[in-house]
């Protein structure tokens, strides 16, 4: 029977990205290029005075070529709820950077000194900063991956740690979003 499930369980998994049906989701209006979302039919609008604070867990760094996923899905959230009737100054959302994702937010002299090409997450993160977004950098990770605060977009914060920067934002009252 167990093996039954894990059968079942995998060819659930194994549904191509390709058989999603994406048209639903359109970008903006907070960020006009990036964070796609879709409106939900039969839901009704977020109340207007709803607020958000929200930190969200970036360690996956990006494929080649392609945005940072994990950064995105802060933009997606504030995309989404602006489009649901929240405010935007009532949305602050934080992300916190850790792992080899630190390499994302790296400045042009920065990823010439680590041997890498474009960023191509770089003008994401400076739209997501120019809107107020918090990115914040695990030192023990930028420390392990040989990154200096001066290789750093501008704008874009270290803490002492991944560990510490959640703590403080919790202290702040922001919420750990899962996702």
């Amino acid at each position: 029977m167990r093996a039954m499930w894990l059968v079942l369980a995998v060819a659930g998994l194994s549904v191509p990205a390709a058989a999603q049906d994406m048209s639903a989701f359109k970008t903006g209006p907070v960020f006009e290029d990036f964070g796609p979302h879709a409106a939900v039919e039969g839901i009704g609008e977020v109340p207007a005075d709803t607020e958000f604070a929200v930190a969200f867990d970036a360690t996956e760094p990006a494929k080649d070529g392609e945005r940072n996923k994990g950064v995105e899905s802060a933009a997606r959230f504030i995309n989404m709820h602006v489009a649901a009737g929240v405010p935007e100054d009532n949305i602050r959302v934080a992300v916190v950077v850790h792992g080899k994702a630190v390499l994302d937010l790296l400045n042009p002299e920065g990823r010439t000194a680590h041997d890498l090409g474009d960023n191509a997450s770089a003008a994401m993160i400076r739209a997501m900063l120019d809107e107020g977004v918090r990115l914040i950098v695990c030192g023990q990770s930028a420390t392990a991956q040989g990154v200096s605060q001066e290789e750093l977009i501008p704008g874009v914060e270290m803490a002492l740690s991944a560990m510490t920067a959640f703590a403080l934002l919790q202290q702040a009252g922001y919420t750990v979003n899962p996702f």
